[in-house]
């Protein structure tokens, strides 16, 4: 996985401020480049007296996108690119714009009115997260208000599989490009009632995620600092409060292996992994 070429859709306000904050904090440690973007919705050009409507209307777009790359710009300084892109959908027009500029990533804020700390996903997130050719980068709400000096660690949600191993290379990678720790989580999910049959299974799939994780573990310890840990709770939430996060932390997710190749398509487990986390996520491209 490659963060050179970072792109950050911004909208004026919290949600664009926090995502613009994590896109500059990835540019700066992994030695990248960024271009802000702002979407505008395309004008439909109407017949006969309409037309001076619809010419008002398009300069009103024009001056609100100029405003919101101005604002982008206050914040993120003048080491970056700031365009304008017209689509009928942001997240879809996000989608056009990476693949156009080759963007290895691209990097959104929460939807607004979310709860603070945490990733609420709106209609933006929801095209990218079902189409998107390259990775997704998601902040908290909030995140832009006192961002971490660094990121220190990233954190794989691992399940075995081609795509579990995928994602583990990958991370492996940025980790390095970053220069940050990396670990590995699997997470078991009971029902918290212990009758004895569901007491041995619980304890199989114990030692089974162990296992797991220790081999996905072996290789990368050479050249990384790789811990690993099983999370258990009766909710992903759960499980995932169970463990502790640093300030620069991130969390790496797959995509569904039942989703396109080549493409991130959010499955179950993610949705929940998204919507409890407390630090920003980045969910992956399907890659097998």
């Amino acid at each position: 996985m490659k963060l050179e070429n970072v792109l950050a859709g911004y909208t004026p306000g919290s949600r664009g401020r926090d995502g613009l904050a994590l896109a500059v904090l990835l540019k700066e440690q992994a030695g990248g480049r960024l271009t802000v973007a702002t979407v505008l919705p395309p004008v439909w050009s109407p017949p006969g007296p309409a037309r001076a409507e619809e010419t008002a209307w398009r300069a009103y777009l024009a001056e609100q996108a100029s405003a919101a790359l101005a604002q982008a710009r206050g914040l993120a300084g003048e080491d970056a690119e700031y365009v304008k892109h017209t689509h009928r959908g942001s997240g879809r027009g996000l989608v056009e714009l990476a693949r156009k500029r080759g963007a290895d990533v691209v990097v959104i804020g929460s939807a607004p009115r979310g709860r603070r700390g945490r990733i609420t996903l709106g209609s933006t997130a929801d095209q990218l997260l079902h189409s998107s050719s390259v990775p997704v980068l998601l902040a908290p709400r909030g995140y832009g208000e006192q961002p971490p000096a660094a990121f220190e660690r990233l954190t794989v949600a691992y399940r075995r599989g081609p795509g579990g191993d995928a994602a583990v290379k990958d991370a492996a990678r940025a980790a390095a490009r970053l220069g940050v720790a990396l670990r590995l989580v699997t997470l078991v999910v009971s029902s918290g009632r212990r009758a004895r049959v569901e007491e041995e299974m619980l304890v199989r799939l114990r030692d089974q995620a162990a296992a797991d994780l220790r081999t996905a573990a072996r290789g990368h310890r050479r050249r990384l600092s790789v811990e690993a840990e099983v999370l258990e709770g009766r909710s992903v939430a759960q499980a995932l409060g169970a463990a502790s996060w640093l300030a620069g932390e991130m969390i790496i997710c797959a995509s569904s292996a039942t989703g396109p190749l080549r493409r991130v398509f959010l499955g179950d487990t993610s949705i929940k992994i998204v919507k409890a986390a407390t630090c920003p996520v980045m969910v992956l491209t399907r890659q097998t």
